[in-house]
This record gives structure tokens, C-alpha cells and sequence, in this order.
């Protein structure tokens, strides 16, 4: 399972607050809800299950591992002479991949999971500069036949994956789906990619410890959210060291190889997929990562390899906490 990169912080001692645990998407996830009706446990885990429905399907829908998703089914197809069509649900999303490229100019790249075929973290194997060079032609959005109905991969080998915004997608819709059950206080938690749905039953914000990029159980930061959403990205994830360098799974698009320049990019913003993305791009983005968050009028905190912090935006809700451990 993915570490949590954020944690509850403040919880009262007597709380109305139910939380519901399960395992998705390779994670572990919760979700929490605030019994601000005395509804009683009972209701709760009946909306609870609804949003994990939710997750599920999604996962269903959009995994690279299942042989019937539609995003293998893309894949399949890859170098054929006809496009896949796809349903509304899948040219929303492949459309958002398309602005992300743009916005990145062109780091954010859902063709570039590709390169996991050179890479194996558990193996703690670096690859050679040959290996990465055979991949990198199969990388390039640009290269996509995206019609907004259909796609075609034009080259065998080519993929798309939707990692890099699916699970933040999935906390998303299970936070339109609480809301719908008539939810209104309480958070979505799927690996460390958290969707606010509103705040404690009393008013008072949730608080969220953003994970110390070089300690497991040491926070380096808290944020207090009544809404909106959170989401990280780090080279604590997934990552291996071999001769004093740090391998982490963000992969520069058009390398191959780890990104380095900061350590992690905590964003917050009104819905998790658009935190998700832009944690991401920021990371890629290296050194220009702090002008890049600065224009998307956003905020954030950016750590680099020497554990320095430095916020983006707004303060009001972000605490830099220098390492405390729990």
C-alpha cells in the first residue's frame, strides 16, 4: 500500500466524527464523517459505502491492470488503423489530460507510463540511457489522434495511463457522491489525496499534517481546510537510493528520468484533481516550479533536498510545523 502523505491532526477528545476505512487504488483510504444530525453510525456507513462504490468503479473503469478498462482497451489498440471511441465520463477526462499538457507545456504527459518498463523501483534497477532512449519516441500527447469522441495511438507500444489524476478523480466523485446522500461535514482520504466536503459539525476547519519528505512519522507542515482539496507530491513515494542518488517514480516525459530539484509540492485547490495535477507539474516544473504555482493563483508549500520550505499564496491556512514528530 501507498504511504500517507497526510494525516488528521486535532482531533477532539469527544468528536461525532465516524471514519471508514478501506483499500483502493493500491492505497489505503478513508472516509470521514461528521454526525452533525445524529443520523447515527448506521446512516453514515450507508452514505460512506455509496462514495466507496464509487471509488471502486472508477478504479474498475479506469485501471491499466484490468484487461476490460477502457483505458486497456486504448491501449490494445495502440498502432492500429481505428480509433477506440469513448464514453462521456472518459472524453472528460482524457480532455483534462490535454489541458494539463498544455498548462505543463508538455511535462504532464499521460503517455509517459511507458517508461515504468525501464524503471522497477522494488528491483532498485537503474536503467541504461539505451533502454530510456528506445521509449521515449513512444511519449507524446502530441502525437495523439484525440477527436474529443475518439482516440487512436498512432505507434505499437504507445499507452495512456491515468495515474497521474486518477485517484484524485476518484476522491472527487466520492465527495459529489456523499453530497448527494445529504452529507455536508467530513473529508475524503484516498492515499494522502484528500477532498474536503465541509467542515466539523461545530464549524471549525479540519486539519491535515502534510508528511516530512525524510520522516515516516514527522509532519512538516498542517493545513486547515473547510472545503476544497489537498494533494502532495514527493520522491518519498516511490523511490530508491543507489550511490548516494535518490531514484524517485516522477519521471521527467522527456528524459526519462527522476525529477530532483524538490523533495515534495503540497497544493491546495477547490477540487482534488486540479491539486493533484498541479503538485505534479510543480515537481516537474523544477526550479520554475515557484512562478508556475504563483500564476495559478493557488496555494502551497514546495520543500527542497535541503528540507527548505517556502509557501505559495495564501498563509491563512497553511502552518509550516519544521518536522514535528507524532
Amino acid at each position: 500500500m501507498g504511504k500517507q502523505r497526510h494525516r488528521v491532526e486535532g482531533v477532539p477528545a469527544k468528536t461525532s466524527a465516524y471514519r471508514f476505512e478501506f483499500d483502493a487504488m493500491s492505497s489505503v483510504c478513508e472516509i470521514c464523517l461528521d454526525d452533525a444530525h445524529g443520523e447515527g453510525e448506521a446512516a453514515l456507513a450507508l452514505a460512506a459505502g455509496q462514495a466507496i462504490n464509487e471509488v471502486r468503479r472508477i478504479e474498475v473503469a479506469y485501471s491499466r491492470y484490468r484487461a476490460d478498462s477502457i483505458v486497456s482497451r486504448i491501449n490494445a489498440a495502440a498502432g492500429g488503423p481505428d480509433s477506440v471511441p469513448v464514453d462521456d465520463e472518459t472524453a472528460s477526462l482524457l480532455s483534462f489530460a490535454a489541458q494539463l499538457h498544455t498548462l505543463s507545456d508538455g511535462l504532464f504527459d499521460i503517455t509517459s507510463g511507458v517508461l515504468r518498463r525501464a524503471w522497477d523501483f522494488k528491483a532498485r534497477r537503474v536503467p541504461t540511457d539505451e533502454a530510456l532512449r528506445q521509449l521515449l519516441p513512444l511519449i507524446g500527447w502530441s502525437q495523439v489522434e484525440w477527436t474529443g469522441r475518439s482516440i487512436r495511438l498512432p505507434r505499437a507500444g504507445m499507452e495512456v495511463d491515468f495515474g497521474g489524476f486518477g485517484k484524485e478523480y476518484a476522491a472527487d466523485r466520492a465527495m459529489s457522491a456523499l453530497h448527494a446522500a445529504g452529507q455536508r461535514h467530513g473529508y475524503v482520504n484516498l492515499g494522502g489525496d484528500i477532498r474536503v466536503l465541509g467542515p466539523r459539525a461545530d464549524g471549525s476547519a479540519w486539519r491535515f499534517g502534510v508528511q516530512h519528505p525524510r520522516q515516516d512519522e514527522g509532519t512538516i507542515a498542517s493545513v486547515e481546510l473547510r472545503e476544497g482539496a489537498l494533494a502532495t507530491s514527493g520522491d518519498y513515494e516511490r523511490y530508491f537510493e543507489q550511490d548516494g542518488r535518490r531514484y524517485c517514480h516522477i519521471l521527467d516525459p522527456r528524459t526519462g528520468w527522476p525529477v530532483t530539484h524538490w523533495s515534495s509540492v503540497s497544493v491546495t485547490a477547490p477540487a482534488c484533481v486540479a491539486a493533484g495535477a498541479l503538485s505534479t507539474i510543480a515537481m516537474l516544473k523544477g526550479a520554475s516550479a515557484l512562478d508556475f504555482l504563483a500564476a495559478q493563483a493557488t496555494t502551497g508549500l514546495v520543500v527542497d533536498t535541503s528540507m527548505r520550505s517556502t509557501r505559495i499564496g495564501a498563509e491563512h491556512d497553511l502552518r509550516i510545523t519544521h518536522g514535528v514528530k507524532k
